[in-house]
């Protein structure tokens, strides 16, 4: 009898935790969807295009996929030691209309590569591992229904081969692409005649496990780069090309690649003259020598005003500790941090315990309030996953593979789902408020002044916020040439059943490099499906 209420109180116990636990998740904010359940293709680097398509990129010598390229369309490497002739997709083209996919081709291997978006929206591709070590490609992209694809530039190659650099477009429209594994310099797309130049502070700070891969590059809106790596930072003039700042050391190990944390410059805003950069989270170090994959992972974050005349990191702590989370800059300015591992490190199968929590980061709220822990995924986005926000507001989740090839029998498998975290600005409770663009340029130039045209069904009610967020190349938790930059507006004004709103395009290509941006109309911290403007000098 006592044994028969023991097990009965027991499995009512658990039923009481399970439901708890049920309204707890309820309450976080955010809300998660699935919206492709089987791409075909895990996506190491990701970029969304003015067309509202989105560009999934593996690697070539991943071995299948589950995407078969068009008949006829395959690619032939003698030296790929799985698949001589190779019939797979290794990158598509995904439609946020339709959720349709299109299987595109790449020719060599894109592994741990690096991209930006040109001026003109084509996206820049360079890089990789073995055939693709110097190679240079662009995908120009098209209309859903067309059938755009890459192509590999065959008059022009790296000077140096890289493999996990980092590539940022510079004030001019011309990228600078910064460091990769052995490869100490900094070199320029369109080329410049001097080919490439030594960056010392890349060999300065290696260590025994590389930890300078994949440089934090943020593009001052002094027109200088802030290049961090490891656990150091340069203010680094491209024109002289040379460092020109040292900054204070940030405690807590290193954070790049295999250690990589992630970064953002957090908007820009007023007379743009300040710039603020966080980096947060990482791997311990020695737990990429060791393979350790249970060492926990670095919960700190460290915030420094980069354009100071006397800059120093101000510290806190994230709800949990993370390794390979995505910085994701949202339309009101705050940032989202998904994705990863409380565990391990980064390569193939060396982390653990995923991190299904995504978190908040509210940069204007003081130290200790700032973080805001939402509601969690269910699927672990470990290795090689991807984060990238979207027009209409959204967070488009792909990838995860810390596997060498594809593989689905494991705890952390191959992941082919895609999907989207809506964050609570887009809660139904505030759709009455919600900003709709009916009127906007599609072409702006610098210091241009110019109207956009809101309607919102209830009453506006202070200052309505545009703001330009730029595509990034996300990749191995950082999202290259990531850029949020809110405009100088006066308030709204009622005209004819809209609200127009008096806007002055950003001022020079040191605050918003030329380019396409998603401008988001912003009221009361709720944004708008975003535009796509084309910012030119």
């Amino acid at each position: 009898m006592e044994s028969s209420f023991s097990s009965t109180s027991i499995w009512l116990l658990q039923i009481l935790i399970f439901a708890t636990l049920l309204t707890v998740r309820a309450q976080l904010p955010g809300t998660w969807e699935l919206i492709v359940p089987n791409a075909g293709v895990s996506s190491m680097h990701t970029a969304v295009t003015r067309f509202n398509t989105v560009v999934l990129l593996d690697r070539t010598n991943v071995g299948p996929s589950r995407k078969m390229l068009p008949k006829g369309h395959c690619r032939y490497d003698p030296n790929d030691v799985v698949l001589k002739k190779d019939c797979y997709a290794h990158s598509l083209v995904f439609d946020l209309q339709t959720n349709q996919i299109r299987p595109l081709m790449i020719l060599t291997d894109t592994w741990c590569s690096s991209g930006q978006f040109l001026p003109d929206g084509t996206l820049l591709q360079t890089g990789g591992d073995l055939d693709g070590f110097k190679k240079i490609r662009k995908f120009e992209p098209c209309e859903p229904d067309k059938s755009c694809d890459w192509v590999e530039l065959r008059d022009v190659e790296l000077v140096n081969g890289r493999w996990y650099a980092t590539n940022q477009i510079l004030p001019d429209g011309t990228v600078i692409i910064v460091g990769g594994r052995g490869t100490n310099t900094v070199e320029y797309y369109p080329p410049r005649k001097n080919g490439a130049d030594e960056l010392k502070f890349l060999a300065d700070v290696e260590d025994n496990q590389m930890d300078n891969l994949y440089p934090y590059v943020h593009l001052l809106p002094n027109g200088h780069l802030f290049i961090f790596a490891n656990n150091k930072a340069v203010m680094y003039d491209h024109e002289a090309n040379k460092a020109i700042r040292d900054y204070p050391a940030l405690s807590g190990g290193p954070r790049n690649y295999p250690s990589a944390g992630s970064s953002v410059m957090l908007a820009l805003e007023g007379d743009f003259s300040t710039a603020v950069i966080v980096i947060c989270g990482g791997a311990q170090y020695g737990a990429f020598i060791e393979r350790s994959t249970d060492t926990p992972a670095h919960g700190s974050c460290g915030r420094i005003v980069a354009t100071d005349p006397n800059p120093g990191w101000e510290m806190e702590d994230m709800p949990f500790g993370r390794i390979m989370g995505d910085m994701v800059l949202l339309p009101t300015g705050d940032s989202l941090i998904i994705n990863g591992a409380q565990a391990g490190t980064q390569g193939f199968e060396m982390a653990s315990n995923p991190c299904l929590y995504p978190v908040l980061y509210r940069p204007d709220q003081p130290v200790g309030l700032r973080f805001m822990t939402l509601n969690p995924g269910t699927i672990p986005r470990m290795y090689h996953s991807t984060a990238n926000l979207l027009p209409d507001g959204r967070i488009l989740i792909a990838g995860s593979n810390p596997h060498y090839f594809y593989k689905f029998a494991a705890e952390f498998p191959t992941e082919l789902r895609i999907e989207a975290f809506s964050p609570e600005y887009l809660s139904p409770d505030r759709a009455n408020i919600r900003p709709v663009i009916e009127g906007i340029p599609e072409t702006v130039r610098y210091g241009e002044a110019f109207d956009v045209f809101v309607s919102v069904s209830l009453p506006v009610v202070g200052i309505v916020e545009v703001n330009f967020g730029s595509a990034p190349f996300a990749t191995h938790s950082f999202s290259q040439g990531q850029r949020l930059v809110k405009l100088t507006v006066t308030p709204s004004v009622p005209d004819n059943g809209r609200y127009r709103i008096k806007c002055t395009a950003p001022p020079s290509g040191a605050v918003a490099p030329p380019g396409y941006y998603m401008a988001f109309a912003v009221n009361q911290g709720v944004p708008s499906v975003a535009h796509w403007v084309h910012l030119v000098p």
